[in-house]
């Protein structure tokens, strides 16, 4: 019988869910039955992708995200209580589908409450140092303790000097636990004919996904260049519009993202980490817009911009005239790795323990330590 794996991405925008695409192959292709669990959009985009794959609803964390980038921390502070209910409820639903289903082992991107003392546990993340200002220190020790949870940590990206995810992936203390697999990307490079001057793809959390569309939409409605523009909007059935110059998508499937990235020029988009990665398997130009207050987007977009990778700015300041920038910058080198998916997945082959424990203590830690940054942050 094959081994059932369960892979849960974090629903936060598409970026998690896309870069789970090729682990998903790569345990089909090596005898295991993957399993899907997320939420949202997450879970409505890899429930296309694999419509032959069982699907499992996760509780939502129903995070809502500020309007104002100076907000953000500060809007998520706040629904602290509500994500840590998330969280516990995410790990209680966890036990109940383990039993259930049979599971085998639990691969989690992001996912803080999935994983099981039961069955080997993978958590992914390219964030091992967890930036918010000048509370990093804080968010990244809290991180590192839910890693600490899991058997292994998977990072996309290499480890050497020159990498994808800079000080993010490359802490100064490493947990012995950590494997770097290399890119992910569900985007494969092909030899194709160039045919948009311009591929808009947007992604990410609302409302700001919704703003930066707006802005954009504004900026090029009146471009003579060619434009391919894909809102990242999940639903039942592809709509597509041309308007001008202008090709609207709602959303593309991974093969018909492929192509399109394959036939454009070079790329409008948010400094994600999964489309940096994708950016980086095409060898493509690009011009990003960070998410206003993500620290994350925003100091990705700093350092590709400081090594003359790619041209960026706020959101609020962008114009289509800023594009021009881009001819004066290298683009992205290729990081590709191979993984070795049955290396890595030895894990699911080997006879496991179960040992008890609880996560109560660490709960209260956490909401006790999240408060008193918040109300004495300065």
């Amino acid at each position: 019988m094959k081994k059932k794996i369960l892979i849960a991405p974090l629903n936060w925008g598409l970026g998690h869910a896309t870069r789970c695409i090729p682990i998903i192959k790569a345990l089909k292709e090596n005898g295991f039955e993957p399993i899907i669990a997320s939420d949202g959009v997450a879970l409505a985009l890899l429930k296309k992708e694999f419509p032959n794959l069982l699907s499992i609803e996760l509780p939502a964390y129903n995070i809502q995200y500020a309007e104002k980038g100076k907000n953000f921390k500060w809007k998520i502070a706040l629904q602290m209580p509500k994500m840590m209910m998330a969280i516990k409820k995410e790990k209680s639903k966890i036990n109940k589908i383990i039993e259930n289903y049979e599971i085998d082992g639990v691969i989690s991107d992001n996912r803080l409450g999935v994983y099981s003392s039961k069955v080997p546990s993978v958590f992914i993340t390219h964030q091992l140092n967890v930036l918010s200002g000048n509370t990093s220190w804080l968010t990244t020790k809290l991180h590192s303790r839910y890693i600490s949870k899991f058997d292994a940590c998977w990072v996309p990206d290499v480890a050497g000097a020159e990498n994808l995810s800079g000080k993010l992936g490359h802490p100064e203390k490493m947990m012995n636990t950590i494997t770097y697999i290399g890119p992910l990307s569900r985007i494969e490079k092909k030899s194709l004919p160039i045919k948009y001057d311009i591929m808009v793809l947007l992604s990410g959390p609302e409302p700001q996904r919704t703003l930066l569309e707006k802005k954009l939409i504004k900026e090029l409605e009146n471009s003579s260049k060619e434009i391919l523009f894909v809102k990242g909007i999940v639903e039942s059935q592809q709509q597509i519009e041309k308007v001008n110059s202008i090709t609207y998508y709602n959303f593309m499937n991974s093969e018909q993202l492929s192509t399109a990235f394959n036939e454009s020029e070079f790329v409008v988009c948010r400094s994600g980490y999964t489309t940096v990665m994708d950016l980086a398997k095409l060898e493509k130009k690009a011009y990003f817009i960070p998410t206003p207050g993500q620290y994350e987007q925003e100091y990705l977009a700093k350092k590709f911009k400081s090594e003359i990778v790619a041209p960026s700015c706020k959101q609020e300041k962008f114009k289509a005239s800023k594009l021009e920038k881009i001819h004066f910058y290298k683009g992205f080198k290729d990081f590709s790795v191979d993984p070795n998916w049955n290396e890595l997945f030895r894990l699911f082959q080997s006879k496991w323990k179960f040992w008890t424990n609880t996560d109560l203590t660490f709960h209260i830690d956490f909401l006790i330590m999240s408060f008193n940054n918040v109300f004495h942050d300065g």
